[in-house]
C-alpha cells in the first residue's frame, strides 16, 4: 500500500451530546507483535480482537512472505503458524509496509539475524521518516542496511551470517527501535542487553516473557535494563488483543469537550508504559471515571465512562511523561484548546519525526482555527479557550497522518464552526471503524 490514492476530504460540524458505547478496535501496537512473534514460534499461535487496519494488515502480509501462515478466521481471529527463531526464509518481491513505522522497524528487527536480504518501502509518509535509529543499533550484529540519502526507504536490509549479542543504550526513548534490538536478539547467541533512561510501552517485553523467551528487567543507575537470552525456541500462545487506548483516546476526549456527552468505553488497555494521557485528563479536572479494572491477555484492563468536562484546567504535562503517551499529544492538544488557561507539553520532539512533524501539523492547524499557540523544536504550548471557545472554520493539513486527521476532526465536534481535513484517508491505518463509530455516538462526520 505504497501508493495514495485520491485525498478523501470531511468535515466535522457541532455536534449535540455524544452518548453510548464505544467499542475500540484491538490494540495496534500488540496486534503488529502478536502477529510477529507468531511467526516465529514454532507451532499455531490463536489471536482474537486483532486490529484490521492496514498498518497490521501489511504486517500481516510481511510475515507470510517470510515463510509464516497468517489465516484469517473471522472479524479479529486469526492464526499464524510460525517458522521458529531464525526460520525465515528470503522474501520474493519487497515488503510494502504502508504507513506503519512500527510495522517497518519491528520487522527489521525480526529478520536482521537471519542471513537473507529483504527490501523494505511503504507510503509517501513511511518513506520520509527516518530508518537510522533501527539500522545503525542493528548493524552492531553485524546486519547490513542500504538505503535512500538520511537511511530512509526503499532500504534493503541484509541479515547477519554470524551475528553477535549486543548491549545497547538507547540515544532516545523509542519502543521501535528497543523492540527491534530485542527481536534481533532473539537469533543471536548470548545475552542482548538493552538500557532505556525512560521506561517506553512494554508490550514486547511481556509478549517475550509469555511466548517462552528468557527475559529480565532491572533498575540500575543506568536506567531500565533489559537482558534477553539468545536462541529460544518460542512456543505458540493464545493472544486476547485488548483495545487501543490510542484510538480510545479519540472518543473518549469528544465526550470531555461536547457539552452533555456521557460516553463507556469498555475494555481499554490500562498499562502503565501507555496510559499518560489519562493520568493528564485527571490531572486537567476530567470527568473519567476507570470501572471494573481487570487482566486481559497479561495487560491491565478497565472500563472508562467520560463525561463532558466544561471546567478543565491547562497544566505543564511533564516531559518525562512523554514515553507513556507520544502518540497522544495531537488529540491533547485539542482537548487543551478547550481548557482554561495554557498547556505546556515539553520533551515532545520525537513528534517531529512521527508520521509528520505533529508539533508543526498541531500548531499550524490550531492556529487556523483560532487558539494562539508557542512551539519550539522540543514543546508545544496550547492556550486554552475554554469550553465551547474554539472558533474554528478552517481546514487543516493532515500530511498523510491518521492521528492529526482524527484530531482535528474531533475538534470540530466542539467548535463554533466545523472544522474540515485536507485527506481523512490514512485514518483506515489505525481506526477503520472511526467515522461510523464516532457519528454513532452523536457526531456530525460527513465527506466533503
Amino acid at each position: 500500500m505504497s501508493g495514495h490514492g485520491e485525498a478523501q476530504p470531511m468535515i466535522s460540524e457541532k455536534s449535540g451530546p455524544l452518548k453510548g458505547t464505544a467499542l475500540i478496535p484491538g490494540d495496534k501496537s500488540i496486534s503488529h507483535r502478536a502477529l510477529i512473534f507468531g511467526a516465529m514460534a514454532v507451532g499455531q499461535t490463536s489471536i482474537t480482537g486483532l486490529l484490521e487496519g492496514q498498518d497490521v494488515l501489511d504486517t500481516a502480509s510481511a510475515m507470510r512472505a517470510f515463510g509464516a501462515t497468517v489465516t484469517r478466521h473471522g472479524e479479529g481471529v486469526w492464526t499464524v503458524n510460525g517458522v521458529g527463531v531464525g526460520g525465515f526464509q528470503e522474501p520474493a518481491d519487497v515488503i510494502d509496509c504502508g504507513n506503519s513505522g512500527t510495522g517497518v522497524r519491528l520487522i527489521m528487527g525480526t529478520m536482521a539475524t537471519t542471513p537473507i536480504s529483504a527490501t523494505f518501502t511503504g507510503d509517501a509518509s513511511l518513506r520520509k521518516r527516518p530508518m537510522g535509529r533501527v539500522t545503525d543499533p542493528l548493524s552492531l550484529f553485524g546486519t547490513q542496511a542500504f538505503g535512500r540519502k538520511g537511511g530512509r526507504l526503499p532500504m534493503t536490509v541484509v541479515g547477519a551470517a554470524n551475528p553477535v549479542p549486543v548491549r545497547y543504550a538507547l540515544p532516545v526513548a523509542s519502543a521501535q527501535v528497543k523492540s527491534a534490538i530485542l527481536l534481533a536478539g532473539l537469533n543471536a547467541p548470548g545475552e542482548t542487553v538493552v538500557i532505556e533512561k525512560e521506561p517506553t510501552r512494554d508490550h514486547s517485553e511481556r509478549m517475550l516473557l509469555g511466548f517462552g523467551a528468557q527475559l529480565h528487567v532491572e533498575k540500575t543507575g543506568e536506567g531500565h535494563v533489559i537482558t534477553l537470552t539468545g536462541r529460544p525456541e518460542l512456543r505458540p500462545q493464545t493472544v486476547a488483543v485488548p483495545r487501543d487506548p490510542s484510538s480510545a483516546a479519540f472518543p473518549v476526549c469528544a465526550a470531555l469537550i461536547v457539552e452533555g456527552s456521557d460516553v463507556l468505553v469498555p475494555g481499554v488497555s490500562q498499562n502503565l508504559t501507555r496510559n499518560g494521557l489519562y493520568i493528564t485528563l485527571v490531572e486537567m479536572d476530567a470527568d473519567i471515571a476507570f470501572e471494573n479494572p481487570r487482566e486481559e491477555g497479561g495487560e491491565p484492563v478497565a472500563d472508562l465512562r467520560v463525561r463532558f468536562s466544561g471546567n478543565m484546567k491547562g497544566i505543564e504535562v511533564p516531559p518525562e511523561r512523554a514515553p507513556s503517551m507520544i502518540d497522544e499529544y495531537p488529540i491533547l492538544s485539542i482537548v487543551a484548546s478547550f481548557a482554561n488557561g495554557k498547556t505546556v507539553m515539553r520533551g515532545v520532539k520525537e513528534l517531529r519525526v512521527k508520521e509528520s512533524d505533529r508539533i508543526d501539523a498541531m500548531a499550524r492547524g490550531l492556529e487556523a482555527c483560532g487558539v494562539k499557540i508557542e512551539e519550539d523544536e522540543d514543546t508545544l504550548i496550547v492556550h486554552g479557550m475554554g469550553a465551547g471557545g474554539m472558533p474554528g472554520g478552517a481546514t487543516a493539513k493532515t500530511h498523510l497522518d491518521h492521528r492529526i486527521a482524527m484530531s482535528f476532526l474531533i475538534a470540530g465536534m466542539a467548535a463554533k464552526k466545523p472544522v474540515g481535513v485536507d485527506d481523512a484517508s490514512p485514518i483506515v491505518t489505525s481506526f477503520p471503524i472511526f467515522e461510523g463509530l464516532m457519528n454513532g455516538l452523536g457526531a456530525k462526520l460527513r465527506h466533503g
